[in-house]
């Protein structure tokens, strides 16, 4: 039987209230929400980082923001952003977040579109 350990962590203030509304509606804990996600995670790194495919750590990368959407294309030989998605969602990992500075310059950008 594996021991458990506690540890300190950081999350979302609006994560952590959306991570509890579903561990209520499924019966369960935060806690083997967060368990069952990252032994996943773990377990799926280590599958695939043994059978020398990187597939998985380009991907996760992508997930953490660390490389850009033409990178992982590039190295996984896909053209399509929609296979990119695809292959995220496969993964069970989710996309990355721009930046704040970046979202707001996007949202500048279509605020100052001409209106018909």
């Amino acid at each position: 039987m594996a021991s458990t350990v506690n540890f300190t962590g950081s999350v979302d203030r609006e994560l952590l209230k959306r991570a509890k509304v579903i561990a209520a509606k499924t019966d369960t804990s935060v806690n083997a929400l967060f368990n069952a996600e990252l032994r996943y995670l773990v377990e799926t790194f280590e599958a695939s980082e043994s059978a020398g495919n990187q597939n998985f750590k380009v991907l996760l990368d992508f997930s953490l923001g660390r490389l850009a959407d033409e990178t992982v294309m590039s190295a996984l030989g896909i053209d399509s952003e929609e296979d990119l998605f695809l292959l995220m969602a496969q993964a069970h990992l989710p996309m990355p977040r721009l930046a704040d500075s970046a979202t707001k310059h996007m949202v500048d950008k279509l605020m100052s579109l001409p209106t018909a």
